[in-house]
């Protein structure tokens, strides 16, 4: 059985992850998304346990320095993190994971996890971004001037990362990253050597029907 793939999925907020990343999940067989921890608040709209788990900063610490986390990092005030046993867990039974995290987040990840897929999603534009941040009315405009800033900074790292999507149409950017996840599932570097064998066996039952066609065709003169 092979191990899962990790996939990281990344970009800056109001980018449009979660709603790429709803669309995938809904449409792809053995692909877990491993819900992040948060302590800052929940917005209107969220659910406890599917778009974050939202923790106090107690709570956050005390994980920190027993289970662990596979990523950390703290953003406008408000710590974010992905804690690692489950993820190990997932990839260990043969099931792809897909994280949804910051950029510094995403590259830790690489360094701990050589193998992790990174993938960046990035808005058309700087002014689509601040359009979305603007009209979403979660953030105060001091908050929304820094998330455009740190954007700007984060899509200067777009080498880092194994893929880059441009959310500028919803269909386009969903089909796009599953193309990313088929592919990596397709790669070489994925096949288990001895599950591979089984394109070069012969199948028992159908050679038995295929030696009957063969004699018939024999006996026909063809």
């Amino acid at each position: 059985m092979r191990r899962g793939i990790l996939f990281v999925l990344s970009g800056a907020s109001g980018v449009g992850k979660g709603t790429v990343l709803s669309y995938v999940l809904s449409q792809e067989e053995n692909l877990f998304f491993s819900v992040s921890w948060t302590t800052r608040a929940q917005r209107k709209g969220e659910v406890h346990g599917k778009d974050y788990y939202f923790k106090s900063r107690e709570e956050f610490t005390h994980e920190l320095e027993t289970t662990g986390f596979l990523e950390h990092a703290e953003f406008v005030g408000h710590l974010y993190g992905t804690p690692r046993r489950k993820v190990e867990e997932q990839l260990a039974a043969g099931n792809d994971v897909i994280l949804d995290v910051e950029r510094i987040g995403a590259l830790n990840v690489k360094r701990l996890m050589p193998e992790a897929v990174l993938v960046q999603l990035v808005p058309p534009n700087l002014s689509k971004l601040r359009q979305r941040l603007l009209k979403r009315g979660t953030d105060a405009l001091e908050v929304i001037d820094k998330r455009l800033k740190r954007a700007v900074e984060d899509m200067q790292f777009y080498q880092e990362f194994d893929y880059v999507i441009v959310n500028d149409d919803l269909a386009t950017a969903v089909d796009d990253l599953e193309g990313v996840i088929r592919a990596e599932r397709l790669s070489t570097n994925r096949i288990v050597p001895s599950e591979f064998m089984v394109h070069s066996s012969k199948d028992p039952s159908l050679e038995l029907e295929l030696d009957d066609l063969e004699s018939r065709i024999r006996a026909s003169g063809q």
